[in-house]
């Protein structure tokens, strides 16, 4: 159980806490869900598929996603 918590733990840092670049008190997750929920012309569904993945990379692969795709 403890493992699973810290494979998560970027994803529910808010975004000015794990990037310089960023200001925004969303956590990563609010915000890859939000830059998914936007490029999917707001289709839950849609952004559900992408979002699950991500529930099961590591930190580092998290950030590499968020560094891609929001910054």
């Amino acid at each position: 159980m403890a493992a699973e918590a810290e494979k998560t733990l970027v994803l529910d840092t808010p975004m000015k806490d794990v990037f310089d670049w960023s200001d925004s008190e969303d956590a990563v997750r609010d915000a890859l869900w939000n830059h998914y929920m936007e490029a999917n012309n707001h289709d839950t569904i849609k952004t559900e598929e992408q979002m699950k993945p991500v529930l099961d990379y590591t930190d580092d692969q998290v950030k590499e996603l968020a560094e891609k795709e929001l910054h």
